[in-house]
């Protein structure tokens, strides 16, 4: 009872895939791909690692097609994968192992390293970045709810402690593109839970939060041990508060407008 699916959805990746699919040709049983029609290369570089692929929309929460990949397997285990991610030899013998152990672990969560603006970040809370990807069929599912949820595993989940390593933003411009994705998606969450437009609110995402996350980050994670990178990271990614925000507000005021 040790075989194994890697699942993923995909939409313009064919600068990742590449990388990510020759990295686990010799882990994987079958590979299963959920493509939000791209137009780019990315389901003809799929094809050829032999990947099962179904080619459906591309819905903002992205973890809606990540789900219908996992659906699709057909193997013991389901190892769910990003475009932008790698798995080592280290992590392949790892999960090689467990799979196929007998024991009542249903999930594994698995560490990443992330790689950002030339080098690994390993500080400010950046690492190991646990993430639960590991899991039987039929135990693991994705809620389909929030942009940064976790898998929901039935049953027990250990740790592995060989990272995948995530090819998250070699470029400020690959980071902005991903800022403005997931902030714009902060902003939906915003409006369906209806979050007040308030002064409490307004200096909550303008200064309590942004100031919390530099600080919790650089300075009590020890982000400035990460050189520049630590610090553009830190920053920037306290930013997303005001941000997310400011494009709730001006999205509530078009929707009123309309009205």
């Amino acid at each position: 009872m040790g075989s194994l699916t890697v699942a993923l959805a995909t939409f313009n990746e064919e600068k990742n895939l590449a990388d990510c699919l020759e990295s686990v040709k010799n882990l994987a049983d079958e590979i299963v791909i959920v493509d939000g029609s791209s137009t780019d290369d990315t389901v003809e570089i799929a094809k050829r690692y032999n990947a099962k692929i179904r080619i459906t929309n591309n819905p903002p929460i992205f973890h809606i097609n990540k789900q219908k990949a996992i659906g699709m397997a057909t193997k013991d285990w389901i190892l769910q994968l990003d475009a932008d991610e790698r798995v080592t030899s280290e992590s392949a013998k790892e999960i090689q192992t467990h799979i196929h152990e007998k024991n009542d672990v249903n999930g594994y969560w698995v560490p990443r390293k992330n790689f950002f603006l030339g080098r690994f970040l390993m500080k400010g809370g950046q690492y190991p970045d646990f993430t639960l990807r590991l899991y039987r069929k039929g135990k693991g599912r994705l809620p389909q709810e929030d942009v940064h949820e976790q898998a929901v595993v039935e049953g027990e989940v250990g740790y592995l402690h060989e990272p995948l390593i995530h090819i998250a933003d070699p470029s400020f411009n690959r980071y902005l593109l991903r800022f403005d994705r997931y902030t714009s998606l902060i902003a939906d969450e915003y409006q369906e839970k209806r979050l007040k437009k308030n002064s409490y609110q307004f200096i909550k995402h303008m200064l309590v939060l942004p100031t919390h996350w530099f600080l919790l980050t650089y300075v009590r994670h020890k982000g400035f041990m990460d050189s520049w990178q630590g610090l553009i990271f830190s920053f920037f990614s306290s930013l997303r508060f005001p941000t997310a925000y400011f494009k709730y507000l001006r999205k509530s005021k078009k929707i009123g407008e309309n009205h």
